[in-house]
């Protein structure tokens, strides 16, 4: 149920974004989904690969800072108040949301959207409780890739 997610530290300054993204791409690597956070110093690159412990090796080998942190992905209703009914629920148990990003992938009016819980085997188990459609990673890599 669990994704693993790369978190990429990177200095904030011109082309330093395209050298980890250019390098995996050289390896055939694709990126499934991203999200970029920045402040004046440094930036943080969070991306879901399928293959992310070649993935993690390479980025490592090529002495970048990168991390693995676990993700839940979770079906969204694509429809006014549809992420307030996941985020009510999670909130009405205290389940703490570090970030979230969108996925690239809608379908059957539905949206993927990636989590970072506190505790997520706890936020996986009231979520599935709930009625919410926590997304495996086959079923998420099968939908994006055709």
């Amino acid at each position: 149920m669990k994704l693993q997610q790369l978190s990429v530290f990177l200095e904030n300054r011109p082309g330093h974004l395209a050298a980890p993204l250019t390098l995996l791409a050289q390896e055939g690597i694709n990126i499934l989904s991203l999200s970029l956070a920045d402040t004046a110093q440094f930036g943080i690159l969070r991306m879901i690969v399928r293959d992310w412990e070649r993935a993690h090796a390479i980025l490592k080998n090529a002495e970048w800072v990168v991390n693995l942190t676990e993700v839940v992905a979770v079906d969204v209703q694509d429809r006014p108040g549809g992420l307030a009914e996941v985020l009510q629920s999670a909130g009405d148990v205290g389940l703490k949301i570090e970030y979230m990003y969108a996925f690239s992938m809608r379908r059957d009016q539905r949206a993927a959207l990636i989590f970072r819980f506190e505790d997520p085997d706890r936020a996986i188990a009231h979520l599935k409780a709930q009625g919410h459609h926590v997304i495996e990673a086959e079923e998420l890599f099968a939908a994006v890739e055709g």
